[in-house]
């Protein structure tokens, strides 16, 4: 464990992550026992019922149940300095970051920072254990996710943050929203409030992502004007890249889907191994047999336990 001094470390409750709900994320958790509050995941089983299928945690449901228990949440577009600050003020922040894997994005909570080793530290659930990142790691990292922070406070600390400009505090609200929302709205209707909140806060990368994912569902070409408008407010939006890939794959369009798979990739190389069996895909239509194989190989490098592990063999081997 690295040492610094106390105004730099915020000490964090441990939590297992066996204890982690689909509707209570282990982040929000932590964040709560830290506050004094006590969630009991029997709670989040009301919720629970209309996730079935989800593999991966619901943020918003988590701060929902916090808010239930008398805290207050911001949801908002950071920076290292707001980070910092934060430690600072005895406040963990909980940080959208790239996924690995499988795993499109995860959550984490800072706990702390170096200035002399020029470090993040990061909550890790086990007894005397931080995560150590370099802070030029951490923030190209973080920026692919638009800097996204969560910070859950008792509310006479939240009387504090009403007074500071958090950046995107409405919008991104409404971003974690969209996936409660789409289990109970007609998709349209999704959309239209998205539009709503986008026309008071139009620079919002985070929110025009969003938005073009929820047209790309539906298969609408609407999609790509908002990937667009968002990489042109965040270069480094990986996920606005995979999903332009992702449009122009299932509507043939080869070239495209191969372009823009290789453009996410160049933000982020190990980030989501089934891009590169999606790029596979569209090379191989395109002719492209031979780089077609490495991404392929490369896909079960990254991702060993592939549940199609057998058949991307057959295909290897075939090409």
């Amino acid at each position: 464990m690295h040492s610094q001094s106390e105004d730099q470390m915020i000490h964090l409750p441990i939590v297992t992550k066996e204890s982690e709900h689909v509707c209570l994320p282990l982040v929000v958790n932590v964040v709560s026992k830290y506050w004094g509050e006590e969630i009991d995941a029997n709670e989040a089983e009301g919720s629970a019922e209309m996730y079935r299928g989800v593999k991966s945690t619901v943020m918003i449901e988590g701060i929902e149940l916090a808010e239930r228990h008398g805290l207050i949440s911001y949801i908002y577009k950071g920076s290292m300095k707001d980070v910092k600050k934060r430690v600072d003020q005895g406040i963990p922040s909980i940080v959208v970051m790239p996924g690995i894997q499988e795993t499109i994005q995860h959550a984490s909570i800072v706990c702390g920072y170096s200035n002399d080793e020029r470090r993040i530290f990061t909550y890790v659930p086990e007894p005397n254990t931080i995560g150590a990142i370099p802070e030029v790691l951490f923030e190209n990292d973080w920026e692919q996710e638009d800097m996204t922070t969560i910070v859950i406070v008792p509310k006479d600390i939240g009387a504090v943050l009403e007074k500071e400009n958090l950046k995107f505090r409405n919008s991104n609200r409404l971003c974690f929203e969209v996936e409660k929302m789409k289990r109970q709205l007609p998709t349209n209707e999704v959309i239209q409030r998205l539009k709503l909140a986008l026309s008071k806060e139009e620079d919002n990368a985070q929110a025009w992502y969003i938005l073009g994912s929820l047209y790309n569902e539906i298969n609408l070409p609407e999609c790509i004007g908002c990937y667009e408008k968002a990489l042109s407010l965040n270069a480094k939006c990986y996920l606005a890249r995979r999903g332009l890939g992702n449009y122009y794959l299932k509507n043939k369009e080869f070239l495209k889907a191969e372009d823009q798979y290789t453009k996410a990739i160049g933000i982020n190389a190990k980030r989501y191994s089934s891009i590169y069996k999606n790029r596979a895909a569209a090379r191989i239509e395109i002719g492209k047999n031979s780089e077609a194989k490495q991404d392929l190989i490369e896909y079960l490098a990254q991702l060993p336990n592939a549940h199609d592990r057998e058949s991307i063999e057959e295909a290897i081997r075939e090409s």
